[in-house]
């Protein structure tokens, strides 16, 4: 297992672990990978369907020769200053960092006069940009802004929302962790439920839709083989760093299996949880495997997702009905990941029914809303011209 980057080194090189690339985790580096794939492949499809006539512009004024305004130089000088402030803190108690980079970044340590100074740099840095383009009279120019030109704000408030979903779905699956620790386990760099990010990632995202007045079912099409893809790119950060998503105790290797015996059961070396019990000769910080080999069941859902992925990719231009696509990716989604749960660690509800875990209850709900929407979408527009549905 790789938990962070000098792991990975020293299996690429043969440097030692644990030095000064231990503070990029390699969960957290798949995570910011995870969000750029999503916004590459939605970026294709959303100016795909822009040359198709399934968008409008809107006509958005742009002014250029305008001095700095006061926002601009405040906004500039906060950013410098949190850059100073934990900047300078990190490279003077850099060992503290590598110890807790996260614990590190959310307290309240820092070096003040740094702040102040980056602010200061910062401020001046804009005024100046800002002075050399300046005009004797700013011009207004009106151009056209397709949705495609939106993604970075789309990314952004996509992976606000859905880093932000998936915490607080991670918290309410396991409340008593929370009520432990309230600010550790909110603001740690575990516990994140991928249903809680695709819902409050969805609903971010709608409400950047309609504001900006954006159509819905298309923006719904392009999305899905996005979403898909990128959650098996996460997943690979699952697997490499061994975080905890892994499945129950594999049952015995049956004799026809032809794969590698770590694509039936594995133990996780090295793992970035440290469970299970110590590896003889290892004086490392990660230095535990799991007693018993389990399932490895982030492998099956990158395979999965890639599968579904270009399932997807490969009916984007087939189902023209708008809303169509997105449908199906709800229940190939809810389809894989109901299964998975089988196999696979998780809290389970106790007190309900059949005593099914969080993911498997979504997953349900997502395969239903799936079938509905299918049927609901083909007796509405099947027999309409899909274009103009």
């Amino acid at each position: 297992m790789y938990p962070d980057l000098s792991y990975l080194f020293h299996d690429l090189f043969g440097t030692q672990p644990d030095n000064w690339t231990s503070v990029f985790k390699t969960f957290g580096m798949m995570l910011v990978i995870a969000i750029l794939t999503a916004a590459w492949f939605f970026y294709i499809e959303l100016k795909r369907k822009a040359k198709e006539g399934l968008y409008q512009p809107s006509k958005v004024k742009v002014v250029t020769g305008e001095p700095a305004t006061m926002w601009e130089l405040a906004s500039n000088a906060i950013f410098g200053f949190l850059v100073g402030f934990k900047v300078v803190y990190i490279v003077q108690h850099f060992q503290e960092f590598k110890g807790d980079a996260a614990g590190v970044l959310l307290s309240a340590k820092g070096s003040f006069l740094a702040g102040l100074a980056f602010a200061a740099v910062f401020a001046a840095m804009r005024w100046w940009e800002k002075k050399k383009q300046a005009l004797p009279k700013p011009r207004v120019q009106v151009i056209d802004v397709y949705p495609h030109d939106r993604i970075g704000d789309l990314t952004v408030t996509a992976a606000i929302t859905g880093i932000l979903g998936a915490k607080i779905f991670a918290i309410l699956e396991a409340p008593a962790g929370f009520m432990a620790d309230p600010f550790g386990t909110f603001f740690s760099g575990s516990g994140l439920a991928i249903y809680g990010g695709l819902i409050c990632g969805y609903l971010g995202v709608t409400w950047y839709l309609k504001r900006h007045h954006i159509p819905f079912w298309p923006t719904a099409d392009a999305v899905a083989p996005a979403l898909i893809i990128s959650y098996g790119v996460g997943r690979i950060g699952c697997m490499m760093a061994g975080d905890g998503d892994w499945g129950i105790t594999a049952a015995p290797q049956p004799g026809w299996w032809f794969l590698p015996d770590w694509i039936w059961s594995f133990d996780f070396p090295q793992n970035v949880n440290r469970d299970g019990i110590p590896i003889e000769g290892c004086q490392w910080i990660y230095c535990n495997r799991l007693e018993n080999p389990v399932y490895p069941t982030p492998l099956y859902e990158i395979f999965a997702s890639f599968l579904i992925g270009g399932i997807l990719w490969g009916l984007r231009k087939r189902l023209t009905i708008p809303g169509m696509l997105f449908f199906v990716y709800l229940i190939l989604n809810g389809f894989e990941r109901f299964w998975i749960e089988k196999i696979r660690v998780n809290v389970k509800y106790e007190w309900m029914p059949l005593q099914p875990t969080q993911a498997e209850i979504i997953a349900a709900l997502f395969f239903l809303v799936g079938i509905v929407g299918v049927v609901w979408l083909w007796k509405r527009n099947g027999k309409k011209n899909p274009r103009q549905a």
